[in-house]
């Protein structure tokens, strides 16, 4: 005899007899050679007329009276029955109903003494210096000056966990208070994505930091969220492995996971979603879970992870997370070359992507750009005057050097009819470091120089690689038109650009016209295929744009998904799309 669990109902077994009867006579198989299309046998066999069974136009009454049941038959019954009654008194149908309800009830949020209250009792099991209600902290994790995309409201109170327990903790007691709460990283997003638009409790990951397990025969390893990529990289460095994300270097591996981030490597190793392998998540009423196993490959079950990187936190909040590594490539190098306007500049990005040249990174920056590195760059950016046009920056790597000057002379043939700038090829590791560096200054030189009362409206597309010349020559032209601050730079290697406008928020006039011009742009990405938003995720500032992408059928499917993970929708309420009843 054997028993198997019944539909996943607890002790609930059915027991399987070891013998089974053979209903059917076997039907003889007749091998045909012929290639022509047959039914499988067992449809052959169920398609055919019945011999057994009189081919009859109406029912007729039966010749024999109906076979009482067995007493092995009532017994099954009666224990079906006590079965049902047994798991249904185990079932508490009244906080089902209430699950329901919740999720098609505006959500209605904790005020503010009653989040305080939730604070304190934060504080009693993760300690009193774990919680802070200081006002330039609030301030700190509320507002970003990289942004335009923030709210004006801030966080009741500030926690610091340090474990996946602590977080249970947190979320166990904001859910049963409908405290809203909203995860923070490094702060560095530009879409509103940690603003606090219901206030709340924001959970800061600062002593998060830690790495919990690093298996380099495996080629990956086991973080918490605070941890920062850099750091990471520079730890393991010595095993020849690395993390090949290159987001800001800021940036900590829960956010990038919320975000699923990308940077300049995107063109050779793609996006953060390709570089998880499970999560540990604590869901909004405190539960914990796993996404899956450590294996390279599964296909098993649902694809969670993928649920929750890119998820923003409105799911659940990420507390370890295994990521895979790559190995360090033996020999790199970087080159730039300038173009003589933003349109050749972005012709021949698309020329080298579809030259099948395994670039490691493709970046293009505009006039602006370079003018800036000139005026306002680093000590080590600054050792050299550069071309003030549209210029690209590339990243060469491979196993020999021998290598990699094939490429960067394949890469000379290929511009060489789209300008007559010299191509400049770092002849040390300092040369390559000095170059590389200026393009990833660059985001941070906009902030530092901008005048005083300004703000920065930095944002991304992506769009198909055939059309990135057309939309970077027409947003170009449209933000440059502005008589503002406007600047192009972008991964052109997988078809991703951000523009960023310098503008006055006090003045209606400059407001409304760098809105319109980021509303156009997100407009012509959608019409030639393209999306809103290529790596910085929706936040609170492209959601509307988020239902020109997806219309209101996809919407409507992640509101039920949230629904049915965060009923009260206390997890980071109000970013990627809204509540709608």
């Amino acid at each position: 005899m054997a028993t198997r669990q019944v539909l996943g109902i607890p002790r609930a077994q059915l027991t399987l007899a070891s013998h089974s009867r053979n209903l059917v006579a076997p039907v003889q198989r007749q091998y045909q050679p012929t290639f022509a299309s047959r039914p499988y046998q067992s449809t052959r066999w169920a398609s055919q007329p019945s011999k057994n069974i009189p081919q009859r136009a109406g029912r007729e009454k039966s010749r024999h009276p109906p076979r009482p049941m067995s007493r092995q038959e009532w017994i099954i019954i009666v224990c079906s029955a006590l079965l049902f009654v047994d798991v249904s008194s185990r079932i508490d149908w009244k906080d089902l109903l209430r699950k329901e309800q919740h999720s098609l009830v505006k959500p209605t949020y904790a005020s503010h003494t009653e989040m305080l209250e939730a604070a304190k009792e934060i504080a009693q099991i993760l300690g009193q210096d774990a919680v802070t209600y200081d006002a330039d902290v609030l301030e700190h994790h509320g507002h970003s000056d990289w942004s335009t995309s923030n709210s004006p409201v801030r966080a009741a109170a500030i926690v610091y966990p340090r474990r996946t327990d602590h977080v249970s903790a947190i979320a166990r007691i904001c859910s049963a208070r409908n405290v809203p709460m909203v995860p923070f990283g490094a702060g560095s997003s530009v879409e509103g994505n940690f603003s606090q638009p219901y206030s709340g409790i924001c959970i800061d990951f600062t002593y998060m930091d830690k790495v919990i397990a690093f298996h380099p025969d495996d080629m990956d390893v086991v973080v918490q969220p605070g941890v920062n990529w850099v750091d990471l990289n520079n730890q393991i460095a010595h095993t020849g492995l690395f993390v090949p994300l290159d987001p800001s270097p800021t940036a900590t591996v829960g956010g990038m996971v919320s975000t699923n981030c990308s940077g300049t490597n995107a063109m050779r190793y793609g996006t953060m979603k390709d570089w998880v392998l499970n999560l540990t998540v604590v869901l909004p009423d405190g539960r914990v879970i796993k996404t899956r196993r450590r294996p390279r490959k599964t296909s098993a079950g649902y694809n969670l992870t993928s649920l929750f990187v890119g998820a923003e936190g409105t799911l659940g909040i990420v507390t370890e997370v295994t990521l895979k590594l790559a190995p360090i490539p033996k020999e790199t190098s970087v080159a730039v070359v300038a173009f003589p306007t933003i349109h050749s500049a972005a012709a021949a990005a698309s020329k080298l992507i579809r030259s099948g040249i395994q670039l490691a990174a493709l970046e293009l920056m505009d006039d602006e750009q370079m003018k800036l590195l000139n005026t306002h760059g680093s000590d080590a950016v600054r050792k050299r005057v550069w071309d003030e046009k549209p210029t690209l920056f590339l990243k060469f790597s491979g196993t020999t050097k021998d290598a990699i000057k094939s490429d960067v002379s394949s890469v000379g043939e290929i511009i060489k009819p789209l300008t007559d700038n010299k191509f400049h090829f770092a002849k040390t590791k300092q040369d390559e470091l000095d170059l590389w560096s200026a393009r990833k200054e660059a985001l941070f030189t906009m902030v530092n120089t901008r005048p005083n009362g300004t703000e920065i409206w930095s944002t991304d597309v992506a769009v198909p690689i055939s059309r990135l010349a057309e939309i970077i020559e027409i947003s170009k032209r449209e933000c440059g038109s502005l008589g503002l601050f406007a600047s192009v730079i972008g991964h052109v290697g997988d078809g991703n650009f951000h523009v960023s406008m310098i503008y006055d928020p006090t003045n209606p006039q400059q407001k409304y016209a760098v809105a319109k011009c980021v509303k156009n742009m997100m407009t012509r990405a959608l019409e030639m295929e393209g999306t809103v938003s290529g790596e910085h995720a929706i936040g609170i500032g492209k959601k509307e744009c988020l239902v020109d992408e997806l219309g209101e059928e996809t919407i409507g499917l992640m509101r039920q998904l949230k629904a049915s993970v965060d009923p009260k929708w206390v997890m980071n309420p109000g970013k990627v799309f809204d509540w709608m009843g």
